[in-house]
């Protein structure tokens, strides 16, 4: 069984809804929901949009390999009504689902990434998980959540 964190996020529609119809596919596709950040307003990130996000963080247990749950969060996607990236650039979404970290592994493939590797770099992923796992530690540089996100916030106040 593993412990799998998974960022959520969604700038169209019933941005609400569209969180808890992810949240509640994840657990019927994926494994068991043991704990939901509370949800996160922020801006978009890499592109510019007049549509603000809603994200959040969840902690799912299950049985399926990093693979399976990257193939299963796609498929999910897109049954909600998720179109693929153009050009590979950012766009506004009805969800987007992020492994963010599986475990304490560490994962490099081309299409599969973990730990997410700008998740230290965005308060709208370190603010929610801070919330649910405070003292999680990031497997490639071994500092914890509420570590990082704390840097994080200093670095965004000195740029301000």
């Amino acid at each position: 069984m593993a412990f799998i964190y998974l960022g959520l996020g969604t700038n169209l529609g019933d941005k609400v809804q569209n969180l808890n119809t992810a949240i509640q596919k994840i657990g019927i596709e994926i494994g068991d929901v043991w704990n939901v950040s509370a949800f996160y307003p922020s801006k978009a990130w890499g592109y510019s949009s007049e549509n603000n996000f809603l994200n959040a963080v969840i902690l799912v247990s299950s049985q399926l390999t990093p693979p399976e749950v990257l193939t299963k969060t796609k498929q999910i996607e897109k049954k909600m009504g998720r179109t693929e990236k153009p050009d590979n650039k950012y766009h506004d979404r009805i969800i987007d689902i992020d492994i963010l970290m599986y475990d304490n592994l560490t994962i490099s493939l081309p299409n599969l990434q973990i730990p997410h590797p700008w998740m230290h770099q965005r308060d709208f992923v370190l603010n929610p998980l801070e919330e649910i796992a405070p003292g999680l530690i990031h497997p490639v540089l071994n500092e914890t959540i509420a570590s990082l996100n704390s840097k994080l916030k200093k670095e965004k106040e000195k740029t301000q």
